[in-house]
């Protein structure tokens, strides 16, 4: 789970931040408007949104903080759930593929890295 939804975000996030994948760039993402009325300036948020999904990625790639990683992606996909892709709930446009990063994030939160991790490996030279 945790290889699967890291690489999943570091290309999400390498696209936002990057450019990268056919992707809008920083300049162009952070200039979007946010999900809702309340995150002003909405260019910070947008950045926050990439480069969670981007550092969120990595770690929970490498399974170092994979806890933070996961709760970054949590607090991506929860506004993106509500916020961008309520109340359509299958593809093109809708919010399953979201949900399914969301419990795969969930799961991480709730039990971490685990074996091959480098949590794991911090955890036992203590």
């Amino acid at each position: 789970m945790r290889l699967a939804l890291g690489i999943a975000f570091i290309g999400h996030g390498a696209q936002k931040v990057l450019g990268s994948f056919n992707g809008p760039g920083f300049a162009k993402f952070t200039s979007y408007p946010a999900p809702f009325p309340f995150m002003r300036p909405a260019w910070l948020w947008m950045s926050a949104a990439a480069f969670s999904e981007l550092i969120g990625g990595v770690l929970v790639l490498l399974g170092l903080f994979t806890r933070l990683g996961a709760f970054l992606i949590t607090c991506v996909m929860l506004v993106a759930i509500f916020g961008v892709l309520w109340p359509a709930f299958f593809a093109p446009t809708g919010m399953e593929l979201a949900v399914a990063y969301l419990g795969i994030a969930l799961a991480l939160l709730i039990a971490g890295g685990g074996q091959a991790s480098v949590d794991r490996m911090i955890a036992g030279r203590r």
